[in-house]
């Protein structure tokens, strides 16, 4: 349940853009109506129309997560602050400018944010994060734990390149299906890759406690 609601933004990006795609001419009237004027020009064609509206409704939807958590008084992850803060930006940027590259670079810049964030919280903190976030179900040696720390960061900044290749080399509908379904596939693949290498560390809920 946790994974679908990170994910619910990227969710309604897809599913925004895809029905945008099939209806320009209405995607065109919400944009015009809505979101004229936060457009540099007030004018927006047929063509961007898509981006725009799936951007706006993405950011409208980490708000949405955000304000959800506030009010049930839990904990919001330093992850959605961090994405909240790039998809504003950035969002924000691609519907002023009604330029699609700025939306296209989001994913590359939380890659890189997270993989910077594991660097320096391992190199100049001394604090491994991928191990205070897994310690609790997984039972590692400390250069092991090392290990799989370097290895999200290789991870996060080969996603972050990947996304730039696929952005700027394909259309923009390739990179929409690739933001969901190559980037969140790629995602669970390591995961489950990771997971069955150390599968013989992971801790069983019933033994006993040392």
């Amino acid at each position: 349940m946790k994974f679908l609601f990170d994910l619910f933004p990227v969710i309604l990006f897809f599913g925004i853009f895809k029905w945008s795609e099939g209806s320009p001419d209405a995607a065109q009237a919400l944009v015009s109506q809505y979101l004229s004027g936060f457009v540099s020009g007030g004018v927006v064609t047929a063509a961007q129309a898509p981006v725009l509206l799936a951007t706006a409704v993405a950011i409208v939807a980490t708000v949405a997560q955000i304000g959800y958590l506030l009010l049930r008084r839990k904990k919001v992850d330093a992850m959605l602050w961090v994405s909240f803060i790039i998809i504003c930006v950035f969002g924000g940027a691609t519907i002023y400018f009604h330029n699609e590259t700025f939306i296209k670079w989001k994913p590359t810049v939380l890659y890189w944010a997270f993989a910077t964030a594991l660097l320096v919280s391992q190199l100049l903190l001394k604090k491994n994060l991928i191990r205070s976030m897994m310690e609790k179900q997984i039972a590692l040696p400390d250069p092991i734990w090392l290990r799989v720390s370097f290895a999200w960061i290789a991870f996060f900044i080969a996603m972050g390149i990947l996304n730039l290749y696929i952005a700027f080399n394909f259309p923009t509908a390739t990179w929409v299906n690739f933001k969901l379904f190559g980037g969140m596939g790629l995602m669970f693949a390591f995961v489950v890759g990771q997971s069955i290498l150390l599968s013989k560390y992971i801790k069983d809920p019933d033994e006993p406690k040392a």
